[in-house]
């Protein structure tokens, strides 16, 4: 039997379809669907003789299926999510919310990137390996049938990126910073995920899965919260920045902003035999180069005297050899 219309109880047309023309209509192959209707995903078929048959309904549940796969879900939360649906809860809350959260995160749009361009952007000479290491970490994905062109999620990332080399950082060194970047940024954004489910979004998910009205008030609580995160890490950013950008400076140039210069020279008065010695072992020119050497010597002497003297006064008296 194929695919065909039958007349209702109502009098309107009903669509029937044999099991290969649903997995056709669906894009799920016929040991998909047999396998749903063993889990209890999907409603068993209504027997005709020797034939099952499925309708409309059929083909609705497993597009939502599908769409549920597709956002992440397991089958075992897929088929709680549906049970709650044909109980009468409702599904629209809950994708809703999923849509919330998987929506985009940043105002920022994608844009497209030749090969040219970008070549002339970082050197002028194709680099096959940081062109791969890049469409690894994302920073540019490819297009099927276009090897002459690129898709960029993010354009600042790689105006970023640009910059920098421009600057004198190889590519090495840039896709490495990256890399540690990144994973410290995706601790932050789990550890405020945690912060805001724990003290936020708790009460919202005490049922699984949740009502359709707790569902809808989570979703807009995370169009509220939704740019907390990024203010608060542009705002601490901003602060260590300034902090450590400040360090740094002073330990470049020297204590207090000044650039850092040889040591002044002072005078010293010694006794003249002391000085007529020095200057015959060595030379009138030499004569204050030696005494600063000998100087830091006596000095380095002391310090590795007072660094054993006090390592042996740790030692336990009553240690033999």
């Amino acid at each position: 039997m194929s695919a065909g219309e039958g007349a209702g109880p109502s009098g309107q047309s009903v669509v029937e379809y044999r099991i290969e023309d649903l997995a056709h209509r669906s894009g799920a192959t016929v040991r998909t669907i047999r396998a749903y209707q063993d889990r209890g995903l999907l409603p068993r078929p209504e027997r005709r003789g020797r034939s099952n048959v499925y309708g409309s309904a059929h083909l609705t549940r497993l597009r939502q299926i599908a769409d549920l796969l597709d956002r992440g879900y397991t089958l075992a939360s897929i088929k709680e999510l549906l049970e709650a649906w044909d109980a009468g809860r409702g599904l629209g809350g809950v994708l809703g919310l999923v849509a919330e959260v998987q929506g985009p995160w940043t105002d920022e749009e994608p844009s497209r990137i030749s090969r040219a361009e970008l070549d002339a952007r970082f050197g002028g000479a194709p680099d096959e390996d940081a062109l791969a290491e890049a469409v690894e970490l994302g920073v540019l994905e490819r297009i099927p049938g276009r090897s002459d062109e690129f898709l960029v999620p993010s354009p600042q990332e790689l105006s970023v990126a640009a910059e920098l080399y421009a600057a004198g950082v190889p590519l090495p060194a840039i896709s490495g910073h990256l890399r540690e970047l990144r994973g410290q940024v995706e601790h932050i954004a789990s550890r405020f995920l945690e912060f805001t489910t724990e003290h936020v979004f708790a009460r919202y998910l005490e049922h699984r899965p949740p009502t359709d009205a707790d569902a809808a008030e989570a979703a807009a609580l995370v169009r509220r919260l939704r740019p907390l995160a990024q203010q608060t890490v542009d705002a601490e950013l901003a602060r260590a920045m300034r902090t450590f950008a400040t360090r740094h400076l002073q330990h470049h140039l020297g204590a207090k902003g000044r650039p850092a210069v040889a040591a002044e020279a002072r005078p010293v008065t010694l006794p003249a035999r002391t000085m007529q010695a020095v200057q015959t072992l060595v030379g009138e020119q030499n004569a204050a180069a030696f005494i600063a050497a000998a100087t830091e010597r006596e000095l380095q002497a002391r310090t590795l005297d007072s660094l054993t003297s006090t390592r042996a006064a740790a030692e336990p008296f009553d240690q033999k050899p």
